[in-house]
């Protein structure tokens, strides 16, 4: 595998919001939070641009939404930020796509002359799925550090319920097996950007 001298880290949503387990329910993954800890250290290392991904939610209940403790990074991300010597960049976003948020991030990747991604953070079937789908479709090379990812245990239409786990591979499925993202490990992706 190889990691460009300039692709970017986009971080999705890896806010405190997502621990409160009461709202959320089950989450799969919990070493996550240390594989994307360590994908932050390697891009500050080695130089390589970050983008910062928080969901502003606008619903009255969300653990996400603005002037709510929950709105904000957790404690690793947030200590992390602003210590590269790369560059890095802020997008915040009320629906589901790190690309229909402020700033254009596709814009800003491409003055940039950024076109390889590596997505990480929460949720693994919704923020960062969504944002793999439109990288891929807008052209960019995309890929998805699955274990550096989670998400929580869903029920959708006509009482089916999925786990965390069944949900993120799916999305793993969906996005390497329709050709919106290549679907890689931490480990893979550290090693070939050391």
């Amino acid at each position: 595998m190889d990691i460009a001298e300039n692709a970017a880290l986009v971080v999705v949503d890896v806010q405190k919001g997502f621990e409160e387990l009461d709202f959320w329910g089950r989450r799969n993954n919990p070493a996550a939070d240390d594989n994307i800890a360590a994908l932050l250290d390697v891009w500050q290392s080695t130089g390589r641009p970050v983008v910062h991904v928080r969901h502003d939610s606008r619903k009255p209940g969300s653990p996400l939404r603005v002037g709510h403790e929950g709105n904000r990074f957790k404690e690793y991300v947030e200590r992390r930020r602003g210590k590269g010597t790369g560059g890095e960049l802020l997008v915040t976003k009320t629906v589901n796509s790190a690309f229909l948020g402020t700033p254009d991030l596709a814009a800003w990747l491409r003055a940039e002359g950024i076109s390889q991604l590596v997505l990480t953070g929460i949720q693994t079937n919704m923020c960062v799925e969504t944002t793999a789908r439109m990288g891929g479709n807008l052209g960019f090379e995309v890929l998805v550090a699955f274990d550096a990812t989670y998400t929580f245990d869903l029920e959708g239409p006509f009482g089916w319920r999925r786990t965390a786990d069944e949900l993120a591979q799916a999305t793993a499925v969906s996005l390497h097996g329709g050709g919106f993202a290549r679907v890689v490990t931490t480990g893979d992706v550290v090693s070939a950007a050391q």
